[in-house]
């Protein structure tokens, strides 16, 4: 058992077994404490001991704690210290991994990541889609043992999501991480991931732009919903329905931060929760800018243009409350724009579109003017530009004229040369 100071810089320089079995390292400082390293290069911190009392007769037992990467090797160390301790004083580390994976159903795993992944490194927006996925795998599968949910069964929740493959998708990816995660701390055996080979649906693509007229409407809706209010409908059906409020009389004003909140978005290409979280501390007026202290893709400038100045300079600021767009608990910003986003699309004759793709209609328009992929990308926060390629094909006006300069000569040589010259072609060969 080779001895080598498990330090991040040796075991980074730790080459892959050249067998099938794996390779053990064991720290001279910490006896009991190594890594294992396998003929791919995968690489865990182990411990590994005797149980107390056992005496030499006993076989050692070794516990994994966790992927090389996953804990750095201070973690490793102390996580390994720790264990060490506690077999001292009687425990068997070992034996309570194996029966309290036994026990662990779904249920518990899901739970506990939640609690203690979710909660504490996802954004809030991305927590939000993790928990619906983790909902739909705990109530197909809640009461099964974790280490024995098969591939089967994935495949089959999977498969009775196929009429939503985008969601499908995102909850495999949501699955799979559970189980990524469960095995790092020891909670599933190594290895057993039930996501893995889980075939993804075709995803069309979902960019909805809006049109000029469309962008009209939009705006003539937010106009009224802040003037004169937006019609709204009343079942006839219900009972109540008598002591509603005449038909010409049915409108309902928008909240001013709802409508500038949608004003800024369509204007800015920002994400909702960018606009919703953004702080009156964060803006600099004099430059035009929203300094984001944190977002989707971390510290991220908004630029304003005049027009999105002028909305916020029509923002009232509210006592106590820091953000730009206020919500109705004390000192939060606004929780969604769900009720008057459904109100103002129906005010407008929008169908079928979402919050997110206004930021994909300013995209489209910076694409459209030929502004240039990069900068489209810098203005979105984009950090990859593989991300912002989607819009490549809405930058019509190079092609427009280039196909309109080809058209023209073509046309012209057709015509006898009327309104163009046209070079001839030369012929291959002597004649030059």
């Amino acid at each position: 058992m080779p001895a080598l100071k498990l330090t991040k810089r040796n075991v980074d320089a730790i080459q892959p077994a050249q067998g099938s079995a794996p390779d053990f390292y064991y720290d001279p400082d910490l006896a009991g404490f190594g890594v294992r390293v396998t003929s791919t290069g995968s690489k865990s911190w182990v411990v590994e001991y005797r149980p107390h009392g056992g005496g030499r007769a006993v076989t050692k037992r070794r516990v994994t704690l966790g992927k090389v990467g996953a804990l750095t090797p201070d973690q490793a160390r102390r996580a390994a210290a720790e264990m060490l301790a506690q077999v001292r004083l009687g425990a068997d580390p070992a034996t309570e991994k194996t029966e309290r994976r036994k026990s662990l159903t779904v249920g518990d795993l899901l739970a506990l990541f939640d609690e203690q992944y979710v909660a504490t490194m996802v954004k809030p927006g991305t927590a939000v889609s993790h928990r619906i996925a983790l909902g739909e795998l705990r109530r197909a599968h809640g009461g099964v043992k974790a280490e024995a949910l098969s591939r089967a069964q994935v495949a089959s929740l999977h498969a009775r999501m196929a009429d939503r493959p985008y969601a499908a998708n995102r909850a495999a990816a949501v699955w799979g991480k559970v189980f990524t995660w469960g095995a790092s701390r020891g909670l599933v055996p190594e290895g057993h991931n039930p996501t893995k080979g889980l075939q993804k649906y075709r995803e069309q693509g979902r960019e909805r732009f809006l049109t000029s007229d469309e962008l009209a409407r939009l705006g003539t809706a937010l106009a009224d919903g802040e003037t004169v209010g937006l019609p709204y409908e009343v079942d006839e059906a219900k009972p109540n329905a008598k002591h509603a409020a005449k038909p010409e009389n049915r409108r309902v004003m928008l909240d001013p931060f709802a409508v500038g909140a949608i004003r800024l978005l369509i204007l800015t290409g920002a994400r909702l929760r960018e606009i919703l979280d953004a702080k009156w501390s964060e803006v600099d007026m004099e430059r035009g800018v929203i300094f984001l202290s944190d977002s989707k893709t971390g510290r991220k400038p908004i630029y304003l243009s005049a027009a999105a100045q002028e909305v916020l300079a029509s923002l009232p600021r509210i006592e106590g409350n820091p953000h730009i767009i206020a919500g109705a608990k004390e000192g939060a910003p606004r929780a969604d724009l769900k009720k008057p986003w459904a109100a103002v699309c129906r005010a407008a004759g929008l169908k079928g579109v979402r919050i997110h793709d206004l930021r994909h209609s300013f995209a489209s328009f910076g694409a459209g003017a030929s502004l240039g992929l990069p900068i489209i990308g810098k203005l979105l926060g984009h950090t990859q530009a593989a991300t912002t390629a989607r819009y490549a094909h809405l930058d019509a006006d190079p092609l427009r004229r280039a196909v309109d300069t080809i058209g023209a000569t073509i046309a012209a040589a057709m015509e006898g040369n009327k309104g163009g010259d046209v070079v001839p072609l030369r012929k291959s060969g002597g004649n030059k």
